[in-house]
């Protein structure tokens, strides 16, 4: 196939078509199949209408890529609450395109920036997306393949691969870090990627590897220069913050040896930073509860504004030091004063722990005086309503926590908000069977 420029010309294109329809002595309409063909695209009006699209947008072109009409509708209701968390970069395409912040302003933004205009002619081109030809939707397909070689080649045939952007600002190599291949993002980063660009979110493929908890990838970006103090999703959100929302040791541990920020008493708490944490322990310390705008990775989790309170402040770092089994900073945080039953934001520190499978801190908060029973929430708001521990412990599987906790009374029978069932069933439906086979047996 013939290299396609980052910035076609219909008009080279055009030219083309006429010099080989002489060459070949043959119709023009045959020239352009046969160019359109060379281009992987599978007709003249398919490449016309993408070289179109990219001239009238030029680099600021969101190129669609994924084939589900609802996936776009996602990226709506997630673009629009970054918007409405103040996220920067989300917020600049509603004033871009002089769209109010709300469901319907969203899918318009979103149709404006994949060079549409409107939400169902958007629609229309994806139903018709994986026939189409276009090549940043086929390098996406390379990269759910997880297939260096498709990859490699499309980005010899379409240099300008390496800076497009898809929906929301995403480009293949945050998409490559999605998949956990660092084949991947080694191909992307030798031909050009840039480790430091986020999305509209802000989020950044150092980002993706420390939510997707991958160490390998985590070197790779670093030794690559990506930038390890740049907030995504809120004011904080670095990527060692986001490796501590999940309790992903693994990267947070190697990306603390480079950067500690935002150094506040979350991360204090996550890292189990022990002269960290007892020094913003002192009364009024400015910096315990500065920079916590971040508090979702994601639009799943509901909105929320994390306040000024000490209370509070100490209360969500003893559920960072839980789901990062720091048991020490546990103790510490309930000697000066967390409450260890406190559901912050999204869940109490044992029903973090008990999601990780950290059984060390379930053992110590029970210790500690945390209800075994306690009733709270996790995740998203159509997920988790009236759980308990025990409840979470059997959705991810976590045996030896659900000994701890049903040798420390955990109901076997307690029932959860939502769908009125046992952490047995949460087993069954969450395709966990030892987990529901060791409920069943207790």
């Amino acid at each position: 196939m013939g290299t396609l420029p980052a910035k076609p010309s219909l008009d080279q294109l055009r030219k083309r078509a006429k010099d080989l329809a002489r060459a070949e002595a043959v119709k023009l309409s045959e020239a352009q199949f046969r160019i359109a063909r060379e281009h992987g695209f599978p007709s003249w009006p398919k490449l016309q209408a993408y070289v179109r699209r990219v001239t009238e947008h030029g680099e600021t072109l969101q190129h669609p890529y994924h084939q589900d009409v609802e996936y776009y509708a996602g990226r709506a209701i997630g673009l629009l609450a970054s918007a409405e968390d103040e996220t920067p970069g989300a917020r600049e395409p509603f004033d871009r395109w002089s769209q109010p912040l709300t469901r319907d302003g969203a899918r318009v933004v979103v149709a404006r920036e994949h060079g549409f205009v409107s939400w169902k002619a958007l629609r229309e081109h994806v139903k018709s997306l994986v026939d189409s030809g276009e090549p940043f939707a086929r390098a996406y397909r390379a990269v759910e393949a997880k297939d260096p070689e498709a990859l490699e080649r499309l980005l010899g045939e379409f240099p300008g691969l390496v800076t497009a952007r898809g929906t929301n600002g995403n480009d293949l190599l945050g998409m490559a870090g999605a998949t956990g291949d660092e084949r991947l993002s080694r191909i992307l980063l030798d031909h050009g990627a840039d480790p430091a660009r986020g999305n509209v979110h802000g989020w950044t493929p150092l980002h993706q590897a420390t939510y997707s908890n991958l160490p390998l990838l985590l070197d790779m970006l670093l030794e690559a220069g990506a930038p390890t103090d740049v907030s995504a999703r809120g004011d904080g959100g670095t990527p060692l913050v986001v490796a501590l929302f999940w309790g992903n040791r693994k990267v947070a541990d190697k990306l603390a040896a480079h950067s500690r920020a935002p150094g506040n008493l979350r991360v204090a708490a996550g890292l189990g930073d022990a002269e960290l944490l007892g020094e913003l322990l002192e009364p009024g310390h400015p910096a315990a509860g500065a920079h916590r705008g971040f508090y979702r990775p994601h639009s799943g989790f509901p909105a929320w504004r994390p306040a000024d309170d000490p209370a509070e402040v100490r209360n969500e770092a003893l559920s960072w030091a839980a789901r990062s089994n720091r048991t020490e900073a546990l103790r510490t945080l309930v000697e000066h004063g967390a409450q260890v039953d406190a559901d912050v934001y999204r869940g109490t520190a044992l029903t973090w722990a008990a999601t990780r499978g950290r059984v060390a801190a379930v053992r110590t908060l029970l210790e500690l005086g945390a209800d075994v029973n306690h009733v709270g929430t996790f995740g998203g708001p159509q997920h988790g309503e009236g759980v308990t521990a025990l409840h979470l412990a059997a959705q991810s599987g976590r045996l030896d926590v659900i000994r701890v906790l049903v040798e420390n009374g955990a109901d076997l029978g307690a029932r959860d908000a939502l769908f009125d069932s046992t952490p047995e069933k949460w087993a069954e439906v969450c395709d966990e069977p030892a987990a529901r086979d060791l409920l069943r047996s207790l």
